[in-house]
């Protein structure tokens, strides 16, 4: 008897021309997840982007975890996405999102799943490219916002103590990995 276990594709949104600003703290976040689970990342032509792959296990179970970057800029990255959504797991349902948010106060995290973009050109592209379906986990990590105009706001760099929170070693990388485990937990149930 084959015992299938959960998968799960967690892409992290960036700008790969950018790294290191409030945009790309997506990429940030995934290369850290990368670092702590020993997944080399490597270009997929194919996908458009950086994949990599394990299997981990998250709480007592076993889980198979595709990471993906893609190349694209933010706001067309959906084809890619959906690229890697269809040669990975297939459903959205078991798919994490991770991007920057305006929204929340920095080294915050917010889960959400499905729903709108609030606009979001990132998240849009994705939902465009899937035919409308807005069904995949989220996690929208905090970048706060000034006065400044936010699409120059989002393109600064991240500051020396943000990098070290959501880098390798850092308690927002602690949050996500958390998170990602609460989310393994509805899948299986």
């Amino acid at each position: 008897m084959v015992v299938s276990i959960p998968q799960v594709l967690i892409v992290g949104l960036g700008n790969l021309p950018l790294p290191m600003t409030r945009h790309s703290v997506g990429h940030l976040i995934v290369d850290s997840l990368a670092s702590r689970l020993g997944i080399r990342m490597l270009s997929d032509r194919a996908m458009g982007g950086f994949v990599g792959h394990t299997t981990t296990t998250f709480g007592n179970d076993p889980v198979s975890v595709t990471l993906f970057k893609p190349k694209t800029l933010m706001n067309i990255s959906g084809r890619s996405v959906s690229t890697a959504l269809r040669q990975t797991v297939q459903s959205s349902s078991s798919m994490i999102v991770i991007h920057d948010s305006l929204s929340h106060k920095p080294e915050k995290l917010s889960y959400k799943l499905g729903g709108s973009a609030n606009g979001h050109n990132g998240v849009k592209s994705v939902i465009s490219a899937l035919g409308g379906d807005a069904g995949f986990h989220r996690l929208r990590i905090g970048i706060g916002h000034n006065d400044v105009d936010a699409a120059e706001y989002v393109l600064t760099k991240l500051s020396q103590h943000e990098r070290e929170f959501w880098g390798e070693d850092g308690e927002g990388t602690d949050l996500v990995l958390h998170e990602i485990e609460r989310i393994m937990g509805k899948l299986a149930g």
